[in-house]
């Protein structure tokens, strides 16, 4: 790591080895296929190393990554940027304490992107401490400047975006940061999916715990993220005694269709040895 003017940057051979190691989790991860995604590093003030376009994100070596400014021209490199690199250098401009930046199309969190449902329900603790919430950046067209103009209005008060029908962004003070962030996005996604969209069923934090939460991490000295939507204790509490209810009814309703059961096997023993005695004397 060096410094300048107060700000930390990662050598460019470490950027360039860490890339392709995040590259490669991303690919076995399932959060990219064939050539999809993307990942930058800040080395300077006005120095970027990218992945090149073209190329699959789980077979990069160093020496395919491409150096480029913060107006996406090549200083250095053999391949050529990907088109999606603005929305990189975007974010870069708009907060000068990012350093690097994540774009992959995670499953989960990439089908909610295309249903337009923001990641914004208080489930899981420490992703509303790492991540916070996640709101959908309106649709643009990939590899134009819609994009950056579309997570622009984020990059200051977020973590993450989902990108409409696209996939997901996300940024961190370090590579290692932006990349735990994809993956707590796909995983917070994953449960949001099970619960709410299968089970049917979520207990969702109050936001008392969401403000405990937020609390948390800003201690730990994240100062962004938002806050998920919440409902007062009281409020959670009457949700959950009515499931709660629910939980009982079907339990009698279970119960009362076994005592059925039980009573109509009886009679049909008794009947069938009736009838075989019956039988039997004549």
């Amino acid at each position: 790591m060096y410094y300048l003017k107060g700000q930390t940057y990662m050598p460019e051979f470490e950027a360039k080895k860490m890339i392709c190691q995040i590259g490669k989790r991303m690919y076995d991860r399932n959060f990219v296929a064939s050539n999809d995604g993307n990942i930058s590093v800040r080395v300077g003030k006005n120095a970027v190393i990218c992945t090149p376009t073209g190329v699959s994100k789980g077979f990069m070596t160093p020496d395919m990554l491409v150096k480029v400014n913060l107006k996406g021209e090549r200083i250095a490199g053999r391949l050529m940027p990907s088109s999606e690199m603005k929305m990189h250098l975007r974010v870069y401009q708009e907060n000068e304490e990012i350093t690097a930046v994540t774009h992959a199309h995670p499953p989960v969190a990439t089908s909610f992107s295309i249903a337009g449902i923001e990641l914004n329900k208080p489930l899981l603790s420490e992703a509303v401490v790492l991540l916070g919430r996640v709101p959908i950046a309106p649709y643009a067209t990939p590899g134009t400047n819609e994009v950056p103009d579309s997570v622009a209005p984020f990059c200051n008060t977020h973590n993450a975006v989902l990108l409409a029908n696209h996939g997901a962004l996300t940024w961190g003070k370090t590579l290692e940061e932006a990349y735990h962030r994809l993956e707590t996005l796909e995983h917070y996604a994953t449960i949001l999916m099970y619960t709410s969209r299968i089970i049917g069923e979520t207990n969702e934090l109050n936001c008392e715990q969401v403000g405990t939460l937020i609390d948390i991490r800003e201690k730990m000295g994240i100062k962004t993220g938002g806050v998920p939507s919440c409902s007062s204790a009281s409020k959670v509490e009457s949700q959950n005694s009515v499931v709660l209810g629910k939980q009982k009814e079907t339990t009698l309703e279970y119960k009362s269709e076994n005592k059925e059961e039980i009573l109509e096997s009886i009679v049909s023993k008794v009947t069938e040895k009736i009838l075989l005695k019956l039988s039997e004397s004549r």
